[in-house]
């Protein structure tokens, strides 16, 4: 450091101003503060500068980082009046100025900007230097929702589980893991409450050269959609959507696995005797209740009374949780107890027998009236064999 010489000429006299105005006595000056209108004008600036060095104003739709940040920023002006306005005096190519709406589709197709958009080289719609992605060519485990079948069968249970929202007996639980994923179980995915019909067993499958094990479910939404997607799709699916859970209240998570138990199945079944008699009645169906598959339990139709002595068509099968199947059974026969058959078998040893189970009323009607059932709105209903709908009771 070069020291400071303070020998002083005996002939000059300083006065106090001198000495205030001496350099060695000015503190040099501090810096000023950048504004936040001084970022504004170097933001613009750099656009300015773009537009000065390319010839073209920044996109922000390019795929340069760069020059997708400069397009970025300008759009951000042009969307800000305040912004605009404040480096408006910076803008020399009128970047700022918003470009004429075509008065007319000829001078849209006209324009200079869709031949640039459309143009081979525009380099738009060429898409040869994106990277290549491999999608999957379709595959059986690539699930679509398509129409449910029978979806009469499940309809009553949605309407009973929406009622048992309403009433605080269900509430909705965040979804937890794969293990809550089990026949019988009730789900909100993306708003839309779905239902595990079924579960299949495990398929071995080979996923990215690794053998692993999945099973298919059979999920029915209350659109009237269905999907056979795997298990490991809908786990997915509900962590993706935050998806919930249908529990009693009053239960945690761990106790939803017990929370729907199925009771049985209630079976809609048409006749499909020859005898005259029977084969003339119209909207003709047998309403009853089984513990096992319909399809068991109606093996030996033909040899029964029961069944009318003759094979069956299974019209409908409800399979029924959380309730007892038999007393939903002796319900639906009360109900429709002015339309019961009134007609008497006779088995193979000689035996009288009166089907106390088969009732002349619409297919419709007896899906509106499990419905109700489920949803405790049959109270106020009874069934009108004239009008052959269920009306409602005088209060």
């Amino acid at each position: 450091m070069t020291p400071i010489d303070f020998t002083f000429n005996e002939n000059v006299v300083l006065t106090i101003d001198d000495i205030l105005d001496d350099e060695l006595l000015n503190a040099p000056e501090k810096p000023k503060k950048i504004t936040s209108s001084d970022r504004l004008e170097r933001a613009f600036l750099e656009i300015v500068e773009f537009r000065r060095s390319k010839g073209r104003v920044p996109s922000s739709q390019t795929r340069e980082i760069a020059e997708r940040k400069l397009g970025a920023r300008l759009d951000g002006f042009l969307a800000n009046e305040a912004k605009a306005e404040a480096v408006k005096h910076l803008d020399e190519f009128s970047l700022l100025e918003a470009p004429a709406a075509p008065a007319s589709l000829d001078e849209l197709l006209e324009s200079d900007d869709l031949d640039d958009l459309l143009g081979d080289d525009a380099g738009i719609l060429d898409v040869s230097g994106l990277p290549v992605i491999k999608r999957p060519e379709p595959a059986e485990s690539v699930a679509q929702r398509v129409k449910a079948k029978d979806f009469e069968q499940f309809e009553p249970l949605f309407k009973a589980k929406h009622a048992e929202l309403a009433d605080g007996t269900f509430t909705l639980k965040p979804f937890t893991g794969m293990d809550l994923i089990r026949e019988g179980v009730f789900f909100v995915l993306n708003g839309v409450m779905c239902f595990v019909a079924e579960v299949g067993d495990d398929v071995d499958l080979v996923v990215g050269g690794k053998r692993t094990q999945k099973q298919r479910l059979r999920v029915v939404f209350e659109n009237g959609t269905e999907s056979a997607m795997y298990k490991q799709s809908l786990m997915t699916r509900m962590y993706e959507a935050q998806g919930q859970v249908l529990a009693r209240t009053g239960h945690d998570a761990d106790d939803i696995l017990d929370a729907d138990i199925e009771s049985g199945h209630i079976y809609v079944l048409q006749s499909l005797s020859t005898d005259p008699l029977i084969a003339n009645i119209k909207d003709l169906h047998k309403i009853g209740f089984s513990t096992m598959s319909v399809e068991q339990r109606v093996k030996s139709a033909a040899t029964s009374p029961t069944y009318l002595m003759a094979p069956v068509k299974i019209v409908a099968d409800y399979r029924v949780y959380n309730l007892k199947a038999s007393a939903l059974e002796n319900l639906l026969h009360r109900v429709f107890a002015d339309v019961r058959l009134d007609l008497t078998q006779t088995d193979r040893k000689g035996r009288d027998y009166d089907p106390s189970e088969w009732f002349v009323v619409p297919r419709d009607v007896i899906n509106q009236a499990v419905a109700m059932i489920m949803s405790g709105e049959i109270v106020d209903y009874s069934y009108d064999k004239v009008q052959q709908k269920l009306v409602r009771l005088a209060e």
